[in-house]
Formats: C-alpha cells, sequence, structure tokens
C-alpha cells in the first residue's frame, strides 16, 4: 500500500479536536471531494487513491460525523426498532437478525422495547424513535394493538411489522414480513395425527397476538380436516409458567385416555408442560406426546429431546430490513417465509398403537 503523509495536528484547536474529514485529505493528499466518495463507497475512484484514503483515515483512527451527514443528506442511517420485553424468544431472535442486517449495510439502529401491549403506549415508543430522526422502523411486535397504534401515529418513515397478520387492508401504510405460523402449525399437528393421534389437544398462546391466533388456526384445520376433536386449553402467557398450569389441568385427561397428544403454542409452554407431565406422573412420550413451535436452543437438551418447529429468524430480519430500505415504499404483499419440522424424541405413536 502506498505511503502516506504522516504529517498530524500537534498544537492547536485541531490537536484538540477528533479528526476531520479535512484532516483525513490533508494526510492523504487528495481533496475533500474525494474522501467523501471513498466514505460512500464510490466506484469512481481509483483503487490507488482509495487506498491512500482508507490508510489516512486508519491512522488518524477517523470516525464519521453522523450528525453533520445526516445535515448534508437528510438521512440519519438509524434503523428504529419496536419489540417487546426479552424474555420472548422470537421477537428478540428477530430483532438480533436485522442488527446484523442493518450493520452489513453501514446503518445503525436503536432498539425501543414496550412495557405495555397497548395503543397508547405503543404509540409514545414509536413517536421516541421518530425524534431520534430514524429513517425507518421495524416493529418486531406482533400483538393486533400495534397496527392501531401506526394508524393513529401517522409516521412520516417508512414501517415494516414482523407479524403474521395476514389479512391487510389497502391502505394500511405498513408492509408486513412473517414466517407463516399457520403452517408450522398445520406440519405439528399433521406430525402428530401422522403418528396415530387424534385427541389432540392444543395449549394456545395469549389472546390479541397474531401468532398465536395463526398457529391455533393452522391446529384446528388440521383436527376438522382428520375428523377428531379440537381440544383447547388457552394459557395466559408466553412463558413456562402458563405451561406448567396447563399441564397441570391436562394431566387427569392424559390418565383418562382423553388427550394423547399436545401441540404447545411455543417451546416455554411446552416446557411447562413437560414439568407439569413429570410431576404428575405422566410419561413423555410414552403417555403423551408433547410437540411445540420456535426450536429454542435448550429445546434438544431436554429429557425427552423436543419435537418443534423451527423459525428461519435470519432470513426474516433480512427480508424486514430489505423491505424497509425498498425505494418502492408503496403497500406490497406480505413477505412470507417458510418453518420447518423439527422431529425429536417428545413425539411418539399414542399409547393404543
Amino acid at each position: 500500500m502506498t505511503d502516506v503523509n504522516t504529517v498530524q495536528p500537534t498544537e492547536g484547536p485541531a490537536a484538540h479536536r477528533p479528526p476531520s474529514m479535512a484532516d483525513v485529505a490533508a494526510v492523504a493528499g487528495v481533496s475533500h471531494q474525494t474522501v467523501s466518495r471513498v466514505l460512500n463507497d464510490h466506484p469512481n475512484v481509483r483503487q490507488g487513491t482509495r487506498e491512500r484514503v482508507l490508510e489516512a483515515i486508519e491512522q488518524l483512527s477517523y470516525r464519521r460525523n453522523r450528525a453533520a451527514r445526516t445535515l448534508a443528506t437528510s438521512h440519519s442511517s438509524i434503523v428504529g426498532i419496536l419489540t417487546v420485553g426479552s424474555e420472548f424468544f422470537g421477537p428478540q431472535s428477530t430483532v438480533l437478525a436485522i442488527e446484523a442486517a442493518a450493520r452489513s449495510k453501514g446503518y445503525f439502529v436503536t432498539v425501543t422495547a414496550l412495557d405495555r401491549y397497548d395503543v397508547r403506549t405503543s404509540m409514545a415508543a414509536l413517536n421516541h424513535l421518530i425524534d431520534q430522526g430514524v429513517d425507518g422502523v421495524v416493529v418486531v411486535a406482533p400483538f393486533e394493538k400495534i397496527t392501531d397504534a401506526i394508524d393513529a401515529a401517522n409516521l412520516k418513515v417508512p414501517v415494516v411489522v414482523v407479524a403474521a397478520r395476514t389479512s391487510v387492508p389497502d391502505d394500511d401504510p405498513a408492509r408486513y414480513v412473517y414466517v407463516d405460523q399457520r403452517e408450522g402449525a398445520r406440519q405439528a399437528t399433521r406430525h402428530l395425527l401422522a403418528l396415530g393421534h387424534r385427541k389432540i389437544a392444543h395449549v394456545s398462546g395469549p389472546t390479541g397476538w397474531f401468532d398465536a391466533v395463526e398457529r391455533k388456526i393452522g391446529w384446528r384445520e388440521e383436527m376438522s380436516a382428520a375428523k377428531a376433536p379440537a381440544i383447547e386449553v388457552p394459557a395466559e402467557s408466553w412463558l413456562s409458567p402458563s405451561g406448567y398450569e396447563a399441564g397441570q389441568r391436562l394431566v387427569e385427561q392424559v390418565r383418562a385416555g382423553e388427550v394423547t397428544a399436545v401441540f404447545a403454542a411455543n417451546d416455554y409452554l411446552a416446557i411447562g408442560l413437560l414439568r407439569a407431565f413429570w410431576e404428575g406422573g405422566v410419561n413423555v412420550p410414552q403417555d403423551v406426546s408433547v410437540a411445540g413451535f420456535d426450536d429454542l436452543q435448550v429445546s434438544n437438551y431436554l429429557i425427552p429431546a423436543l419435537t418443534t418447529v423451527r423459525q428461519p429468524f435470519e432470513e426474516v430480519g433480512q427480508a424486514a430490513l430489505n423491505e424497509l430500505l425498498s425505494p418502492d415504499q408503496g403497500n406490497s404483499l406480505p413477505r412470507v417465509t417458510a418453518p420447518t419440522m423439527v422431529i425429536r424424541a417428545s413425539t411418539a405413536p399414542p399409547p393404543s398403537a
């Protein structure tokens, strides 16, 4: 690599401030405009010149002034993410995937997490992100009231929602990206039916969440097609304590042969089920099969290892960012990705088989 001028300011005001683009230009022996072109990856820069500028940037430990760039371009290169609490595996996995995709494209990410899931709180959080000058917002909060908040907030930046909203009005200001939750539930139910189960209960997710609604619909569709009874056990939350409580209610039905398999709306609920069944003297999968949804890392290390539905969070995060940065910001059809079934030791044929 070609050597650059090693002269740096050692006294005066320049010695006591962060290096500027002008300092980089002086050290590299090029114009201010050339440095700007290199920073913006402009193709019309000779390789030797580009290398001198990059070496000067490294030598001076130059960092771009984001505030100045925002004033010059009207873009902040910041993506806002509105999400739910850290205890939710799916949304948090999606947030990490979006952050990685944004970073790879030179964007920063600012995250706001909701502590309540109502319209007023959601609107306040959305406005908080807008006040930071974000170029767009990705909403990873798949509950129904968030759409009301987006409509009420009247945002002036692009919005992408990661949620399984299958019916989107033509005038909806947001775009939607999601995993096909209904198909994932159908895969899990079909797997249990194929093993010979007909008495399949569903521990459903909390009301008001798009994913919970879609997973319940998928289960019901398959049960109806098989002409099998639909036994629903609603859970108050997505977390393991709710699965544990549901399991306690199901123990007697399992012992009586009224339930031979359970499809839980997520893996946390399934973990609670496993604990309740163990305490109740019900063996999995000998007495009852259990399937979950999400494929937590721990799911493969449970006893027994949990059969579940895997969501491609990295793919969803990339798709969400691509939709946000797309030059065509009109309403479009939702971007849908497919889940996959992961079969492990927690499911087997029913006892009668």
